[in-house]
């Protein structure tokens, strides 16, 4: 089976960042993974949807079952003719809506047009939203077509040469090109639309990380156009110079834009000075640690020379503790001169000099005898 010819986007991507994550986490959600075919999706959608709004109406936070089911049908990716299968049906007409949405959201713009044809002048009656308000299916397919917001959520953009061609058709079949509201207002954050209390829709996109579309703080930067003040009153006529809604709105809008602006240029001035300060904070601290290691490092060279001196000095005055001082001992050396001298005179007295004796003797201090080998050491300490 042919598949339809999509616009390229992941299913992930398709519906608002808030909206879908909103869908994935519900319980309704995880309760339809048990479904797994596309006419178990279609009873489903026939037993459950009373309105295909996005979000639950009244105080419900969530959102609501058409769009669970609709998610649904993105993971399937639906073939051409189980798509016609959706836009004929004749059990709901939120079975039918839901097909259209489902075209909307994942078919190429360029088919839009083909398929939403057949049913531009379809007059089955039925209740988009959840207040109750009924309209035909061939208005209902009509605003898809030219709405960009769908019940204060955004549809995919169409690109402008394919809007000017639809516009053209339409002219073509004497249809409106202005759609009628039947898919809430044009702009954001109606009141016919936002079913929801303001804190819902912040704590829902708060949780996500997304600002809420309705919020003051986003509407000074939306192009959105601005409701009217307050103090503005539609059915008074007395005034006689009463100025014109639109005037008021476009002055309220770019009055708020100066102001936007202003405080976005007092805040970078604020934070020009706070980098100068930094940064002059930041000179102080380097030259400071500058100055710090270079004290530091005097000290150190300072205590390495001391120490090095002292480690010399140390070294010395162990060396010559280690050296053994020589003793001079007089006296000794006399006495041993002394008896030296009466030893070699006892010799001469009792064997003659050595030196008048011939060459027969070998040594000084010796004498050898004819008959014997026996040598006399001289010189000991026991000689007497």
């Amino acid at each position: 089976m042919a598949e339809i010819q999509t616009n390229g986007r992941a299913y992930e991507s398709l519906l608002e960042k808030v909206l879908s994550m909103n869908i994935v986490s519900s319980d309704y959600f995880k309760e339809l993974y048990g479904l797994k075919t596309y006419h178990e999706v279609i009873d489903e959608i026939y037993n459950q949807v009373s309105h295909v709004e996005p979000w639950m109406g009244g105080n419900c936070r969530g959102p609501s079952t058409a769009y669970c089911l609709l998610y649904k049908f993105f993971t399937m990716k639906l073939t051409v003719k189980q798509m016609h299968g959706l836009l004929k049906h004749t059990d709901s007409p939120y079975i039918r809506a839901v097909g259209f949405l489902y075209l909307r959201y994942v078919a190429d713009a360029k088919t839009l047009w083909t398929w939403y044809e057949p049913y531009i002048k379809d007059d089955e009656e039925f209740a988009p939203g959840s207040n109750g308000r009924t309209t035909t299916m061939g208005v209902y397919v009509r605003d898809l077509l030219l709405g960009l917001y769908y019940f204060d959520t955004l549809f995919p953009r169409i690109p402008v040469p394919v809007m000017r061609q639809i516009v053209s058709n339409l002219e073509k079949m004497n249809l409106p090109t202005k759609p009628s509201g039947s898919t809430g207002d044009m702009s954001r954050g109606s009141e016919d639309t936002a079913r929801r209390p303001p804190s819902v829709k912040a704590s829902l996109s708060v949780s996500f990380g997304q600002r809420a579309p309705h919020r003051a703080s986003t509407r000074g930067s939306s192009p959105v156009r601005r409701p009217p003040p307050s103090g503005y009153d539609r059915n008074e006529r007395d005034e006689p110079q009463r100025r014109s809604p639109r005037r008021s709105q476009s002055r309220d809008y770019y009055s708020d834009r100066e102001s936007d602006r202003q405080r976005e240029r007092d805040r970078e001035r604020e934070r020009d000075r706070y980098r100068e300060r930094e940064r002059d904070y930041g000179n102080d601290r380097r030259s400071r640690r500058d100055y710090e290691s270079r004290g530091r490092r005097s000290d150190y060279e300072d205590d390495r020379s001391r120490h090095d001196r002292r480690s010399r000095s140390r070294s010395r005055s162990v060396q010559i503790e280690r050296e053994p001082t020589p003793k001079r001992d007089y006296g000794n050396k006399e006495k041993a001169a002394a008896t030296v001298n009466s030893n070699l005179a006892k010799l001469k007295d009792l064997y003659g000099d050595a030196s008048s004796q011939k060459g027969g003797e070998e040594g000084y201090g010796t004498r050898r005898d004819s008959s014997s080998e026996e040598v006399i050491k001289l010189g000991g300490s026991s000689w007497r």
